[in-house]
């Protein structure tokens, strides 16, 4: 198992940082990267024609090898999850009555562009919720989404894990029962790649759209969509120089050309080269590669593992494994208990978590160790007894 990365980090020792799900911490080898990335931009004259291709293709490569596409050819350079999206709706088919399938409460940016291309083309919404206080919330919410499918369905769109509280979506077959209707598979892996492996050969999604800035240790704005051979050959949401053939000769960019670069280049957003951004990128994936996914996630499972085993005598509950990832958790609070109180006193003993409705939701990384374990449970402990 790894070691405690904290050192790599700039945490105070008095800060419990348990929240990686809302946005991850710089690691000093990123912040490094984006501070020489941004005093390059000061001697424009050294930022020669190749800066602009090179660490691009550089970082494809790097996110194809963490999904299992290692020649990231099938891999597009976006700036949040919303664009990948939108490019997936604005390329696949869907008519009158065919539906597209959602799980309840899941993150808006795999939902308003189905929302809206609901209602261009007269199709439905379907939204699938767990069984109200099912034994296993996770075994009744995936068979609950298997029977949703059927013959009018064109669309699955799915995160691996549900941002709140940790549900594991079982996309294997739920991609293979769509497969079988024809239907897109169509996942938001921002909340799972990276800390908990995603092969794109076993899973087979038709898409799959990632912000960098949370368990890809990365820079807000800067993400990335796979796209299965479904989308070759798709209309992007722009037009930009970079994704035409050739543009890596500025000498011929006014013979403009129709054709675009090959595989998902067409995709990649405008100015994707940002000279701060590409290279903290860049030194963020080639960390998480370093670590080791399954390394991450068996490491944050033994964390989650304590948590919920300490929480659980306090009365706070959480779904079981296999159920639920290792890395993200929902400890849903005893009906009695002010969440508002409780808040508070996270926030005196700078414990940093998120509250999603009447859970506590918990995503420790590397950087956290038994001692923010420790200060959680004192605060949970704390706040039952005042309650």
């Amino acid at each position: 198992m790894l070691d405690c990365q904290r050192a790599l980090f700039d945490l105070p020792d008095h800060v419990h940082y348990l929240n990686c799900a809302y946005m991850a911490p710089m690691s000093r080898v990123v912040e490094a990267a984006g501070a020489a990335g941004l005093a390059r931009k000061r001697r424009p004259y050294e930022f020669t024609p190749a800066h602009f291709f090179e660490e691009s293709e550089r970082l494809r490569a790097l996110f194809g090898r963490l999904v299992g596409a290692p020649d990231g050819e099938r891999v597009a350079l976006v700036p949040s999850v919303s664009y990948g999206m939108a490019i997936v709706a604005r390329n696949t088919p869907i008519t009158a009555r065919q539906t597209i399938v959602v799980a309840h409460e899941q993150f808006p940016s795999n939902v308003y562009a189905w929302r809206k291309l609901c209602t261009q083309r007269g199709a439905e919404l379907v939204t699938v919720a767990p069984a109200r206080d099912a034994a296993d919330r996770a075994q009744s919410w995936n068979e609950r989404l298997l029977a949703a499918l059927d013959e009018r369905t064109a669309v699955v769109a799915l995160p691996h894990v549900h941002w709140a509280d940790g549900t594991r979506f079982d996309l294997e077959a739920l991609g293979a029962r769509a497969r079988e209707l024809g239907a897109a598979l169509v996942v938001d892996g921002t909340q799972s790649v990276g800390a908990l492996e995603f092969d794109v050969e076993r899973i087979r999604p038709d898409a799959l759209v990632c912000a960098g800035y949370k368990w890809l240790l990365g820079p807000y704005s800067l993400g990335y969509a796979y796209f299965g051979p479904r989308y070759d050959g798709g209309d992007p949401l722009e037009e930009n120089w970079i994704a035409r053939e050739g543009s890596e000769d500025f000498r011929a960019l006014v013979q403009y050309r129709d054709a675009y670069q090959p595989g998902a280049r067409r995709y990649d957003v405008g100015e994707r080269s940002n000279s701060q951004l590409m290279p903290m990128a860049v030194a963020a994936l080639e960390q998480v590669l370093g670590w080791r996914v399954e390394r991450i996630q068996e490491y944050t499972r033994a964390l989650a593992t304590r948590l919920v085993a300490r929480a659980a005598p306090l009365g706070f509950a959480a779904q079981a494994e296999p159920g639920r990832a290792g890395h993200l958790l929902g400890l849903r609070a005893p009906a009695n208990l002010e969440l508002a109180s409780l808040a508070e006193r996270l926030r005196a003993a700078s414990v940093h978590v998120s509250l999603r409705g009447q859970s506590i939701r918990v995503s420790p990384h590397l950087y956290n160790d038994e001692r923010d374990v420790d200060a959680l449970i004192a605060v949970l402990a704390g706040s039952v007894a005042a309650s």
